[in-house]
């Protein structure tokens, strides 16, 4: 990866045992990780679904796409071209100050370009995040109960869009693994797969996304509105 890449700097906070501090977090590398899932037949789902929107099955499994640190955002507002974008909730492996912090972000994704070039599609729209991580060597002894969800806005109600354990996904350390030979630079933020859609992949208004640890009773959470871009032609 290049050494000359722009930073994106984001006010975060950095939960480390029983202790809390923000810190501004230069990500210089943004990675989607895709098609992660351990469970072969669950991961046969979620690629079925978006074979139904006209999208190509994937070179690999897992696959790495690249997309700008620009793109990700802790706003509570983004704007896409059209109607026909959507997010989708995924655990994100950050690697700052020497360490490695787990948070959540959206992998809000255009559908239509998805159809014909998913790397493009990736760099279509803006990448949310939650603004705070935890320290991955506290939550690592019990990484297994962890659980994600997403919710969308549908006909004025909110209303559970995905749900299940981050087992769905490969742990980080095995994926991490498979990428760059192991390595996983300083100012690198990684998204790390997602969960199949209930009901279906469909976009909405808004989208809201966590990360639940049981284990120490907390949550981390973040929710955005989507901005309509008029597509003149």
């Amino acid at each position: 990866m290049s050494d000359i890449a722009p930073q994106n700097t984001l006010s975060v906070t950095l939960h480390e045992r029983d202790t809390a501090k923000i810190a501004q977090v230069a990500v210089r590398h943004l990675v989607i990780a895709g098609w992660t899932g351990r469970d072969r037949a669950a991961l046969e789902k979620h690629i079925a679904e978006l074979e139904e929107l006209g999208i190509c099955r994937p070179a690999s499994t897992p696959i790495f796409y690249r997309v700008a640190a620009a793109r990700l955002t802790t706003a509570p507002v983004i704007e896409a071209s059209g109607g026909a974008s959507s997010g989708e909730v995924e655990f994100a492996v950050l690697r700052h100050a020497g360490k490695l912090w787990i948070g959540v972000g959206s992998d809000h994704t255009d559908r239509e370009v998805e159809a014909y070039g998913v790397t493009v599609s990736k760099q279509m729209c803006d990448k949310p995040v939650a603004a705070h991580f935890w320290d991955y060597a506290d939550v690592l002894p019990h990484w297994d109960r962890l659980i994600l969800r997403s919710f969308i806005v549908e006909q004025g109600e909110r209303r559970l869009y995905q749900e299940g354990p981050v087992t769905a996904m490969l742990a980080p350390a095995d994926l991490l693994a498979l990428w760059n030979g192991g390595e996983m630079a300083e100012g690198t933020l990684m998204f790390c797969g997602t969960l199949a859609a209930q009901g279906g992949i469909r976009p909405s208004p808004g989208f809201a996304f966590e990360l639940e640890d049981p284990v120490f009773g907390r949550t981390i959470a973040h929710r955005y509105a989507i901005c309509e871009l008029e597509v003149a032609g």
